[in-house]
C-alpha cells in the first residue's frame, strides 16, 4: 500500500516537473499567485516593522510636546511651512505616479510603466533638493542641538554673548554662569528668544525628517532597480510583483511624511 502511495506521489511530482513553469516563478512556489501573495505578505510585515520604528519617534514627540507645549509651539515657527507644503504635494503626486506605474505594468504597457517610474524618482529628487535647502538654512541659523543650545560646560562651540550664525547665546536673568536663552531669527525674520529646551524640538525634527529622508533614498534606489528591470522587459501582466512592492514601499514613505508635516510644521497655537 505504501508502495502504491509512493508511486502515485512520484507520478504527481513528475507531472508537476513536466509542467513548464514561468521563468519568474521561484522553485519553492507552486503558482504565480502563491508567489505574489507571499511576497505581498512579506512586504506588509516589513512595513509593519517600519511603522513600529517611526511609532517610537512619534511617541517621543508626543511625550516631549506634552511636557514642553509652549516651547514646541514657539520653536515650530522656525520651520518653513511653504517648503514643507511643497514637499507634501510632491510626495502625494509621486504616490499617484507610483500607483499608475503598477496599473501600467498590470496591463502590459512597459513604456508607460517606465515613464511613471521615472516621474516618481524625479519627484523623490525634488523632495531631497527641497530638504537640502531647508536643512542648510537651519544650519545657517545654528539651530542644532548642542550648538546654540549646548550648555557651555559641555560644549565649547558657543559661549555667553558669542554669535554663531544668527544665534546669540545670552543671559536674560543675568545669571553669573549659565546663559538661559538663545536669540535667533525665525522664518518670518522675527528675532525670538528661545529656551535651551527647544533643543528637544530641533533634535526630534532632524532625527525624524532625517530618517525619513533615508527612506526616500532607499525608495529611489528600489524604484531605480525596478525601472532597470522594466526596461529589460522582465515584467508583464503575468508578473509585475517588484513594481507592486516597490510602489507599496513608496506609499509608506508618503504616509510617514503626511504625519510628519502637520506634527512638525503646523501643530501650534492659532496666530
Amino acid at each position: 500500500m505504501a508502495n502504491v502511495s509512493e508511486t502515485a506521489g512520484s507520478a504527481a511530482h513528475a507531472g508537476h516537473d513536466d509542467h513548464a513553469h514561468p521563468s519568474f516563478l521561484q522553485h519553492h512556489f507552486d503558482t504565480p499567485t502563491q508567489q505574489f501573495n507571499a511576497s505581498k505578505l512579506g512586504m506588509w510585515v516589513f512595513i509593519a516593522t517600519e511603522i513600529l520604528m517611526f511609532g517610537g519617534l512619534f511617541c517621543a514627540y508626543a511625550i516631549w510636546r506634552g511636557l514642553e507645549p509652549e516651547i514646541f509651539d514657539q520653536a515650530h515657527h522656525f520651520l518653513n511651512k511653504i517648503l514643507g507644503a511643497t514637499n507634501t504635494i510632491v510626495l502625494l503626486f509621486s504616490s499617484l505616479t507610483a500607483a499608475l506605474a503598477v496599473r501600467s505594468a498590470q496591463v502590459g504597457k512597459r513604456n508607460l510603466t517606465s515613464f511613471y517610474l521615472v516621474v516618481t524618482i524625479l519627484c523623490a529628487c525634488v523632495f531631497l533638493v527641497v530638504k537640502y535647502f531647508e536643512y542648510s538654512h537651519k544650519f545657517h541659523l545654528g539651530l542644532l542641538p548642542g550648538h546654540c543650545f549646548g550648555h557651555p560646560g559641555l560644549s565649547a562651540a558657543i559661549e555667553k554673548g558669542q554669535e554663531v550664525g544668527t544665534c546669540l547665546r545670552m543671559d536674560v536673568d543675568k545669571a553669573p554662569v549659565i546663559p538661559e536663552w538663545v536669540k535667533a531669527v525665525d522664518e518670518e525674520g522675527k528675532v525670538t528668544l528661545l529656551s535651551p529646551r527647544a533643543n528637544m524640538f530641533f533634535g526630534l525634527y532632524f532625527v525624524m525628517t532625517g530618517l525619513h529622508a533615508v527612506h526616500v533614498i532607499v525608495g529611489m534606489s528600489l524604484l531605480g532597480w525596478v525601472l532597470y528591470k522594466n526596461i529589460q522587459g522582465k515584467f508583464s501582466p503575468a508578473y509585475f510583483t517588484p513594481v507592486d512592492l516597490g510602489a507599496l514601499y513608496w506609499h509608506l514613505v508618503d504616509l510617514v511624511w503626511i504625519y510628519l508635516f502637520p506634527l512638525l510644521y503646523l501643530v501650534g497655537k492659532p496666530e
